[in-house]
């Protein structure tokens, strides 16, 4: 028999022999012992494969009938219908779950839109001189389609079917190659939009918008240790991941390219205007070169629009001013107010009638020092009698004059660092770096776009995460079209795959929902809540309990079964202990991508297995998947030392 088999047959056991050691005799049996024995029961159902959502619900049903079965048969039938009924009904006028079905359906577009092939070779292309190059894409290439698809099992298929082969040609270390696959795969569940930290969202009510803040940076940090161990492990195992040979790195260059180059400079931008400008070669025509041209000039255009709306908005001082002076120039009552509000003198006279000419000048208005400049006479004269500004006035109104607001340092430093930095990428810039440039343009940007503009919409406040969701989903029909990739049966195969995954998902709620009320009426939460109080752990020592719960249910549990069953247990905890619910899924987040990665019962694994080689053996890529799992546990471990590292982005937008 299988390993995972004696595996799960083994956990089967030991919940049965615990169930038969700490259950009370059947008289002494209580309501709340009724609970616990249906925790554990699920957790049995599920194992033996019982479809999860019915089981929940059948289990609940059952229990709840247990629970009312003081009022007689009659009115516990209908108390538990009417259970059922309301329970189902608050899943489905549920908001947050709007945006389930709508990114499920984007990841399948992505997904069948044949990008990853793409992104991974210009990537692989794009890293070919950093050690670990093939292996260091590979993550990158999963953590961009994780997030454009947040499906795992997907991600990982797709990968173990491109990057795999790809790797053991260039003489890879299978147990790297198995490992940097099935982690890479994983981050689709941290990074946003993640379908878990939605559902992890309804369940807690938890905002999802400040979950997507929270996840972003601790997403990102995760990928960086990947990429940082691959790097390592190329350096000190130069065998396990060796560099490219010349001839792979070799990028054929278009004809015209290569007549530039010869006739004038290898680099793209000297090349392409002296090829417009000057004795320009018969053979190209003028519409390329400008095509060409066009889009080596990009980094540059982006540059001028970053630094433009960097400098729009270091000037918000500059016309607050302003409008501080010109509404302070339209009447004396304006005048007098904002005037009290920088700290006039009390002897400017507020009680003098408007139309006296009696206050001495010293009385006006006297300059502050924080250099806004007040229009001349604005106390002094009465508002009948005040001349028309001049035009020194009006250059203070306007913040123009000597003590107008300047741009901040800082401003100027990046410009000058940012010229030197495009003076230094057009001096590397060689026509074989733009056919590379070419390549990410049509691969990686689009993608890339899409997913900021999904994020961006949502981190920003501009949009909910269900309408940004829908805005995604026409964003993947897009890309799907530009790519000739969209037609009838694609559409069909992707509507019907994005039904049966949120049909799954919903009615995994709905089942969960009925089942959580039946185990609070037994009593089940109670008792735990009380047992966990009693055992006086501290806020540290209740996180690392929780953490090692959840990361064991990971093992024979799917993510969606931990977050809908058991983190309602949980979370009537948290409020105890003093913990942010929010940072709590982060660390849930990360802690189910350890669980994914955690032999023998992996997911991951068993996904890679399916289309890998046959000599890729299962205990290779367990082996390959534990540096991985440890490094998710360091992340773990830092971000709890270091909460802002997830907390810091959510509380300077929120």
């Amino acid at each position: 028999m299988r390993k995972e088999a004696w595996f799960g047959i083994s956990i089967l056991i030991a919940i049965v022999a615990a169930l038969v050691v700490f259950m009370p005799a059947p008289a002494d049996i209580t309501n709340g012992h009724l609970g616990l024995l249906m925790l554990a029961l699920i957790v049995v159902t599920i194992m033996l494969g019982f479809p999860t959502a019915f089981t929940l619900m059948g289990m609940g049903v059952i229990f709840t009938l247990f629970a009312y079965r003081g009022m007689g048969p009659k009115l516990a039938i209908e108390q538990t219908l009417d259970l059922m009924v309301l329970r189902t009904y608050a899943v489905m006028t549920n908001d947050v779950l709007i945006a389930v079905p709508l990114f499920i359906f984007m990841g399948y577009l992505v997904e069948r839109a044949n990008l990853i092939e793409k992104l991974f070779k210009s990537l692989h292309l794009v890293m070919a001189k950093i050690p670990g190059s093939l292996a260091v894409a590979t993550v990158i290439t999963c953590a961009v389609f994780a997030t454009a698809t947040g499906i795992v099992g997907a991600v990982v298929t797709l990968m173990g079917l491109l990057a795999l082969p790809a790797m053991l040609k260039s003489g890879y270390d299978i147990k790297l190659s198995a490992g940097v696959i099935t982690a890479g795969g994983c981050l689709g569940i941290l990074i946003p939009p993640s379908v878990l930290l939605i559902v992890y969202g309804a369940v807690a009510g938890v905002s999802v918008v400040k979950l997507y803040a929270a996840a972003f940076f601790p997403g990102i940090m995760l990928a960086g240790m990947y990429v940082l161990y691959i790097i390592l492990v190329a350096k000190i195992k130069p065998a396990w991941a060796p560099p490219l040979s010349e001839q792979e790195r070799r990028i054929p260059l278009p004809e015209f390219a290569a007549s530039i180059k010869n006739r004038f400079s290898n680099k793209a931008l000297p090349g392409l205007l002296r090829a417009l400008k000057g004795e320009r070669n018969s053979s190209i025509s003028t519409v390329v070169i400008l095509k060409q041209l066009f889009i080596t000039l990009i980094p540059a255009v982006l540059f001028v629009c970053a630094i433009g709306l960097s400098y729009t908005l270091s000037m918000p001082s500059a016309q607050q001013a302003s409008t501080l002076t010109q509404l302070g120039s339209l009447d004396e009552t304006s005048t007098l107010q904002y005037a009290g509000s920088l700290q006039e003198p009390p002897g400017s006279g507020l009680a003098e009638p408007p139309g006296s000419l009696a206050e001495p000048p010293a009385a006006g208005l006297v300059e502050p020092s924080s250099g806004v400049a007040e229009p001349p006479g604005a106390v002094a004269e009465p508002p009948g009698a005040r001349p028309l500004p001049s035009d020194s006035d009006a250059a203070a109104s306007t913040g123009s004059g000597t003590d107008a607001p300047a741009v901040a340092p800082t401003f100027w430093i990046v410009l000058a660092v940012g010229l030197v930095l495009m003076m230094a990428f057009y001096a590397w810039f060689t026509f074989a770096r733009l056919e590379i440039f070419k390549m990410l343009l049509a691969s990686f940007f689009p993608l890339a776009i899409m997913i900021l503009a999904v994020l961006g919409s949502i981190v920003f406040g501009f949009a909910t995460p269900s309408e940004a969701a829908a805005m995604g989903a026409f964003g993947g029909i897009l890309l799907a079209l530009c790519y000739r990739r969209l037609n009838m049966p694609m559409l069909k195969e992707s509507v019907y795959l994005a039904a049966r995954t949120s049909a799954m998902v919903c009615w995994l709620f709905v089942g969960s929902s009925i089942f959580s009320a039946a185990f609070a009426l037994l009593g089940g939460q109670e008792i735990i809540n009380n047992w966990v109080v009693s055992m006086d752990l501290t806020p540290v020592e209740f996180m690392i309990l929780a953490q090692i719960v959840i990361f064991l249910l990971g093992w024979p549990l799917e993510w969606t079964e931990i977050i809908v069953i058991f983190m309602p247990i949980f979370l009537p905890l948290l409020a105890h202990y003093n913990i942010d619910p929010l940072f709590f899924g982060i660390l849930v987040a990360l802690n189910l991508q350890t669980a994914f990665l955690s032999p023998p019962v992996a997911m991951s694994a068993f996904y890679l297995k399916g289309v890998a080689p046959p000599h890729v053996t299962l205990n290779q890529i367990f082996l390959g998947m534990l540096p991985f799992m440890g490094l998710q546990i360091l992340a773990l471990i830092l971000l709890y030392l270091f909460p802002k590292i997830g907390l810091w982005l959510p509380e300077v937008l929120y």
